[in-house]
């Protein structure tokens, strides 16, 4: 390093020396930040969840508008900078100026730090869930107009806790202190998952905490757009219960629940179980059988038509159990439609591990609260993205992926008279997909 200390010396080259320097001026390495513009324009997203803030900051003093502040955030998750500390620096950046509707060059500066945690810290309850509705309202509206068939993913996941946050607790499954927030997904007629939205939950939460109303009110949305829609819950064990079974009837859905096995269903089942056995004996690994009975456990009102799944692996015998109100598939269909369930863990890992959403330390809940449908925002606007990559080679990528090969772009802002030109590399190799995307989020 040379002695003025900015100066990043490398490896010299035919002779020359190779020289860094963090002098490049409007330059930005998030380009594909106005594609994310155009998703969000495209569905009204954060438009739509700053009308349901209620702003009382005294108004004469304010310099940055929520939009503005929403936007700033959902976008910086969206590209990977998921600390709010990172905006202190990336406040000035001009793409992501440019897309918050600021001039890259003589636009002042957006929201730093201080200025979005007062944000984040100030939402109120009535706030937070009039945003909860919107995000499940704009994700509803993008489901395919000819939808019959809508299928219902619940599940919960951890979010480690490493503070005093409140409401945080000690959870023995996950064994560590933790929040245990509730996913809901949907998957219309064309297949796709789409996070509907995410509770915070206290650690120690069980199950069913927070359930009810949730899903209430999403079927209402459901109903509302597409009156005759056929509406199915689908979760596993933890949420094979009575109390689940009895709200399914009451509020006229169907459901696709994991049972947990005891000693009566194990004995009912005994003839699919031996099945898989002689299957085994005869033809090894790679055997499975299926059988469905009526059951009604003491907790239940009445009885159920439970599927079976019997099949040997590693030696042992591993029966499974699903209940369910369907009466249109056999039972094998049935369990492979149960097993559907198993991508929406691919997609809580999205949110885990692609847009970081266990940043939730902030001390308050409703702030950690807020966070979390932060992230639940960025997450629905990349879905716009991977839903407009459809017939290309990133039609199935996850949102990592897209966000490495598509909003990683560097680029030069010019900010002329009448024009913000965006210079993008001439040797990126995504172009073809730039120009796709483009022409499907603002045609």
């Amino acid at each position: 390093m040379s002695s003025s200390g900015l100066d990043l010396v490398f490896p010299s080259v035919s002779g020359k020396d190779v020289v860094a320097r963090f002098d490049g001026g409007d330059l930005t390495s998030d380009a594909g930040l106005l594609l994310l513009g155009e998703a969000d324009r495209k569905i009204g997203l954060t438009e739509g969840m700053t009308e349901a803030i209620t702003d009382r900051r005294q108004q004469s003093k304010v310099l940055h508008k929520v939009h503005d502040i929403l936007r700033e955030r959902v976008y910086a998750i969206s590209a990977g900078y998921e600390d709010a500390n990172d905006l202190d620096t990336l406040g000035s950046d001009p793409v992501l100026k440019t897309v918050c509707d600021r001039l890259p060059a003589s636009g002042g500066d957006l929201a730093s730090q201080p200025t979005i945690s007062r944000l984040e810290n100030g939402v109120t309850r009535k706030d937070l869930l009039r945003i909860g509705m919107l995000v499940a309202e704009t994700v509803i509206s993008d489901l395919p107009p000819d939808t019959t068939e809508v299928t219902l993913d619940v599940d919960t996941s951890d979010d480690p806790c490493h503070g005093q946050q409140e409401f945080e607790h000690f959870n023995g499954y996950y064994d560590e202190h933790c929040y245990l927030p509730l996913y809901v997904h949907v998957t219309g007629g064309d297949g796709r998952q789409r996070l509907l939205c995410s509770l915070l939950r206290p650690g120690k939460a069980c199950a069913t905490k927070g359930l009810f109303g949730v899903v209430r009110r999403v079927v209402e949305l459901l109903r509302a757009r597409f009156p005759a829609v056929r509406i199915t819950l689908r979760g596993d064990s933890g949420f094979g219960i009575c109390e689940v079974i009895g709200f399914c009837e009451e509020i006229g859905i169907e459901f696709v629940l994991g049972l947990r096995g005891n000693r009566r269903l194990h004995t009912l089942s005994t003839p699919t179980q031996m099945d898989a056995c002689l299957k085994y004996k005869w033809e090894g690994n790679g055997c499975r059988e299926y059988g469905e009975l009526r059951y009604k456990a003491g907790s239940w009102k009445k009885q159920q038509r439970v599927v079976i799944k019997a099949e040997i692996t590693r030696g042992e015998l591993n029966p499974r159990f699903v209940v369910t109100s369907l009466t249109n598939k056999t039972p094998e269909e049935l369990y492979e439609f149960y097993c559907g369930r198993g991508d929406q863990e691919n997609r809580i890992k999205e949110m885990k591990l692609d847009l970081q959403s266990g940043r939730t330390s902030c001390h308050r809940f409703l702030a950690n609260q807020f966070r979390l449908l932060l992230h639940t925002a960025a997450c629905v606007l990349m879905g716009v993205l991977q839903r407009s990559l459809e017939g290309t080679k990133l039609a199935k990528a996850q949102i990592g992926t897209i966000r490495l090969r598509l909003l990683k772009v560097g680029a030069r802002i010019v900010e002329s008279c009448r024009k913000v030109w965006v210079h993008l590399p001439t040797a990126f190799p995504e172009k073809e997909l730039w120009h796709h995307l483009h022409w499907r989020l603002s045609g």
